[in-house]
């Protein structure tokens, strides 16, 4: 496909995510259930009082930083809309740097084109930003980190890891992979990293790097990692990150400290949700859970995110994309809008993968939507038609981490590893590792 095609599909999503902000506005009006999501109410009160002075978390349930009401300041002068328009926006701008991530490894065109439609075209995401949810925001920004990390602008890299941390805190996962991925012999003064291309790895038969797994290069890495490139990336993203935190504690207090950062460190929903600890979160919703019980949920997840991070750190893309998968999977609270978090990653794995549409790849998508399915039943049993169903409900839960793990390790055997970047031929570290 040309880049005349490209266009037309960029206009045609644009075109289709108009027309779906206008239906929801009709619906809204017309309709028992409401397309708009319910959050964008909260972000939409939220802007309307900093706009007047005050602080958006007189708004019960705002609970994200005060960056997103600002920018959704215009809701009250412009259009009930704006914040749906600047959502689809950032929808359109993942699909856009997705092709650019690609065609910078030299993907082949029709697979560029391909992993963007999978993204523009996924009704996951394309009813997201246009619901009013702001992930899109957080996807887009990630995206261009990694873009920034590419072409070896670390500082731009860090500026941007550190508002999109203040942002939405989970992306924190990512820390230690990017700190990892910094290394010395490929970051170096003066000198723009050098990418592998799609082609050095099709072909290959999928596997871990030797590299990362080997006890000789972990020592290395930890015995090189107060690198300039890692130190200054810590530094300007600390400070990015601190000077906007301390800037809104500044205005708002603890109140902003405690609803935007610190209430989704120890956020606990007794309401169903797709984590396999609800229901032990409901039960016991009445009394404070103990340290020890805190630590066991935790602790699976801090496991995994470790295994996978020293496993996958150079492959940055296939490593963020398991992070997030398993960070989701195996977190206290899941809701629908976390799958965004990685399906804005996806595009970027698949032309590295040789697993086949038909059948492994088919039996994988209608495993995921099979048990999601199965939840949304139970869930609305209980939600709509009041039946005690909690027991199922959880049942539902326990099979939608089995086969979000499932999957997982389906899509890892078949991932050909690839490290973002290769040694510049003439340095002296390659020199003595050859």
């Amino acid at each position: 496909m040309n880049s005349l095609n490209i266009n037309s599909i960029f206009l045609i999503s644009a075109i289709f995510r108009v027309g779906l902000i206008l239906y929801g506005e009709w619906q809204d009006a017309h309709m028992e259930v409401r397309y708009t999501d319910v959050d964008y109410l909260v972000f939409s009160d939220a802007s309307s009082l900093m706009a007047s002075g005050h602080s958006p978390y007189k708004r019960t349930t705002y609970r994200y930083s005060p960056l997103l009401a600002f920018l959704l300041i215009p809701n009250s002068f412009l259009s009930a809309s704006w914040g749906k328009f600047l959502f689809s926006t950032s929808d359109l701008l993942v699909g856009l740097f997705i092709r650019i991530i690609l065609k910078q490894r030299k993907v082949p065109e029709d697979l560029c084109t391909y992993s963007v439609l999978l993204w523009l075209f996924n009704p996951f995401t394309f009813t997201i930003g246009t619901r009013g949810n702001c992930e899109p925001i957080v996807c887009a920004m990630i995206l261009w980190i990694v873009i920034c990390l590419m072409n070896g602008k670390v500082v731009q890299a860090a500026c941007w890891y550190g508002l999109v941390v203040h942002f939405r805190i989970y992306p924190i996962i990512y820390a230690l992979p990017i700190i990892f991925f910094l290394d010395p012999r490929f970051f170096q003064s003066g000198m723009k990293p050098l990418l592998c291309d799609w082609t050095s790895a099709h072909g290959k038969t999928p596997q871990i790097n030797s590299e990362v797994t080997d006890q000789c290069d972990i020592w290395l890495a930890f015995k090189s990692i107060f690198t300039r490139s890692r130190i200054l990336f810590g530094l300007v993203s600390g400070s990015v990150f601190l000077f906007c935190t301390g800037f809104f504690f500044y205005l708002y207090g603890w109140e902003f400290l405690h609803e935007a950062l610190l209430y989704h460190l120890t956020r606990t929903d007794p309401r169903h949700n797709f984590s396999i600890y609800f229901y032990h979160i409901y039960l016991n919703y009445e009394r404070e859970l103990s340290v020890l019980e805190k630590l066991i949920s935790f602790l699976p997840q801090f496991i995994v995110q470790l295994v996978l991070i020293f496993c996958f750190a150079k492959d940055l893309l296939f490593c963020f994309f398991v992070q997030t998968v398993a960070f989701v999977a195996f977190n206290k609270v899941i809701t629908a809008q976390y799958f965004v978090w990685f399906f804005c990653l996806l595009p970027l794995i698949l032309p590295w993968s040789n697993m086949k549409l038909k059948w492994q790849g088919l039996c994988c998508i209608l495993l995921w939507i099979g048990a999601q399915s199965l939840w949304l039943m139970w869930g609305y049993l209980l939600e709509f038609k009041g039946k005690n169903v909690f027991l199922q409900l959880w049942m539902a839960s326990l099979l939608f981490l089995a086969a979000n793990t499932l999957i997982l390790i389906m899509l890892t055997r078949h991932h050909n590893f690839s490290p973002v970047f290769r040694r510049h031929a003439g340095s002296k570290r390659a020199s003595k590792r050859d």
